[in-house]
């Protein structure tokens, strides 16, 4: 991650805004517990996914 890109996803709490979508029990269950077993917050694990993914996309 760039560091601009690396300053973005760590706002200010003023900042911050509500992404509400609903997932499958069985995916946020899943998605919680592999977040615990890193040692990561959620929205870490979300960032990183969502970063993953544009860097993949980009080719």
């Amino acid at each position: 991650m760039s560091e601009s890109e690396e300053k973005q996803t760590k706002s200010k709490a003023s900042d911050l805004q509500t992404l509400n979508f609903k997932v499958p029990r069985a995916f946020k269950k899943s998605f919680k517990l592999y977040a615990v077993e890193h040692g990561i917050s959620m929205i870490e694990l979300l960032r990183e996914g969502f970063e993953l993914s544009r860097k993949n996309r980009k080719s």
